[in-house]
C-alpha cells in the first residue's frame, strides 16, 4: 500500500471462476466494443425481444444518439411478460422482507398479473402514453409493481426517494407535471415508523395532480383518518387495494419506440442543483440487460441482492429492470440492514441464499465492525460480491473480500454515472 491509502496489489479471480462466467476475457469484449460499436450493441440487443427491429443500431449527431432506429419495443415485454410463457412463470421474481420481519414471495406469474392491475386501473383513471406518475414509496413490492405497471401502458414514471422532504417532492411533482402519485402511508426504518402525513397535507398545492393513490403500510387511526378519500377535491385521494381489486389481470403491453421515454430520474446533486435526465424503453433496456449479465453474471439458480433504492439510478437498473430482464430472483428488503441487531444483514444472506450481494462501502465498514457477531452466520451461499456509490478503500476491500466472501468470492467494484 502507498502513502496515498492505495493498493496495488492484484486480484485475479480463479479459473473455475472464469470458466464459469458470462465475461470470460474483458480485454476482448472492451476491444469489440470499441472497435465495432454498433456490432457490438447489435449482438447485444437481439438477446432480447422486439416487436419490430430497428433499421439502424446508432443514429449519431452530436450531442445526440439515437439507439435502435424504428425499433419496437416494451421494456416491460422482457421483464415480465416473455417469462411467464416459460417455466420461469413460477419462478419466484421477488422476495421481500420488512423491518418488522413480514415476508412476501412473489413469483414472476404472480408479479405480472399484478402489474396488469395496476396498468389497468391506471388506464381506467385515464392515465395515457407520455403521462407522468411520481412514485413516492419505500422498498415494497408495490415499488417494482408500480414502476412496471407505468411503464406497461407507456406512462413515464418518476421516482422519488421516499426520504426526501415534501418540497422536493412537491418540485418533482410540478416539474414533471405528474398527474398522479403513488405512495404509502409509511415505512419503517431503524426501527422507527415513518408517517407521511405532513407530505401529503402540501399536495393541494400541485396542481397537476389529479391522483394519489396510497399503499396501506401500516394501519394507525390516526393514519388511516388523514387518508380519508376527499369526494369532489382536487387530487383525489384512492387506496392501492380498492383500486385494483376487480382489475382485470391481464393487459397488453403498449408498443413504444425505442428511442420514446420510460422513466424520468434525478441526478443525485453533487454538481449542483439535480437535474431529471431521461431514459428511453430501447437503449436502456439493451443496456440494463447486457451490464446486468457481464457485471453480475447472473445465472437461473442465483438470488441477488442489490441494497440500493429503487429511488435511485442504482435500484432502478441494478434492483429492478437488469435483473427481472434477466429472469432472476431478486430480494428487496426494507428496513435498516443492522436494525434490530447489526448482523441482520447476514441474516437475511443465510435466510434467502442469497448469491450474489451489492452493497456500499459505507455499509461494508459498519460490518467491519462485527467480526465476532458474523461467526453465527455462514454466508456460505454467496458466489459474487460488489461494491457501489463510493471508491472503497483497500482496507474495507480485503476484508469485504476474506470475512463476507471467505476469500472465495470475487469482489466487482462498479463505477456508473448518477
Amino acid at each position: 500500500m502507498n502513502d496515498r491509502g492505495k493498493s496495488n496489489e492484484v486480484y485475479i479471480p480463479s479459473e473455475g471462476i472464469v470458466e464459469r462466467a458470462f465475461l470470460k476475457n474483458y480485454e476482448e469484449v472492451y476491444r469489440q466494443s470499441i472497435e465495432d460499436v454498433e456490432g457490438f450493441w447489435d449482438k447485444a440487443a437481439r438477446e432480447v425481444e422486439w416487436f419490430n427491429p430497428w433499421t439502424k443500431v446508432l443514429e449519431w449527431n452530436y450531442p445526440r444518439a439515437k439507439w435502435f432506429v424504428k425499433g419496437k419495443c416494451n421494456i416491460v415485454h422482457n421483464a415480465l411478460d416473455r417469462h411467464v410463457k416459460t417455466w420461469r412463470k413460477n419462478k419466484v421474481a421477488v422476495y421481500w422482507e420488512g423491518e418488522p420481519g413480514e415476508r412476501r414471495v412473489i413469483t414472476y406469474g404472480e408479479l405480472y398479473k399484478r402489474v396488469n392491475k395496476l396498468a389497468n386501473a391506471l388506464k381506467k383513471l385515464g392515465v395515457r402514453k407520455g403521462d407522468f406518475i411520481t412514485i413516492y414509496l419505500p422498498i415494497l413490492p408495490e415499488q417494482i409493481i408500480a414502476m412496471l405497471a407505468c411503464a406497461k401502458i407507456g406512462a413515464i414514471h418518476n421516482v422519488v426517494y421516499y426520504g426526501y422532504s415534501a418540497r422536493v417532492l412537491r418540485e418533482r411533482i410540478m416539474e414533471t407535471s405528474s398527474k398522479v402519485l403513488i405512495t404509502s402511508n409509511g415505512a419503517y426504518f431503524g426501527g422507527k415508523l415513518t408517517v407521511v402525513a405532513n407530505v401529503i397535507s402540501q399536495l393541494s398545492q400541485c396542481p397537476p395532480l389529479e391522483y394519489v393513490i396510497i399503499k396501506k403500510r401500516v394501519d394507525i387511526p390516526i393514519i388511516t383518518e388523514q387518508y380519508q378519500p376527499v369526494r369532489g377535491a382536487e387530487p383525489k385521494y384512492l387506496y392501492w387495494d380498492e383500486l385494483v381489486n376487480g382489475a382485470p389481470d391481464v393487459a397488453e403491453c403498449e408498443i413504444m419506440d425505442s428511442s420514446e421515454p420510460l422513466f424520468i430520474i434525478y441526478t443525485s446533486g453533487t454538481a449542483g442543483k439535480p437535474k431529471g435526465i431521461v431514459h428511453s424503453h430501447g437503449g436502456y433496456m439493451v443496456g440494463s440487460y447486457l451490464t446486468t449479465k457481464l457485471v453480475f453474471d447472473i445465472k437461473d439458480e442465483d438470488v441477488y441482492w442489490c441494497t440500493a433504492s429503487p429511488g435511485w439510478i442504482t435500484g432502478h437498473t441494478y434492483v429492478v429492470y437488469g435483473p427481472l430482464i434477466s429472469g432472476a430472483t431478486i430480494l428487496i428488503y426494507e428496513g435498516d440492514l443492522n436494525y434490530p441487531n447489526p448482523t441482520r444483514w447476514a441474516k437475511l444472506i443465510d435466510d434467502y441464499g442469497v448469491s450474489i450481494f451489492y452493497t456500499i462501502p459505507t455499509y461494508i465498514r459498519t460490518f467491519m465492525l462485527q467480526d465476532e457477531l458474523l461467526r453465527r452466520h455462514s454466508l456460505q451461499s454467496l458466489r459474487l460480491l460488489g461494491t457501489v456509490g463510493e471508491p472503497i478503500d483497500p482496507s474495507a476491500w480485503k476484508w469485504f473480500h476474506k470475512v463476507v466472501g471467505k476469500g472465495r468470492c470475487p469482489v466487482i467494484d462498479t463505477w456508473w454515472q448518477t
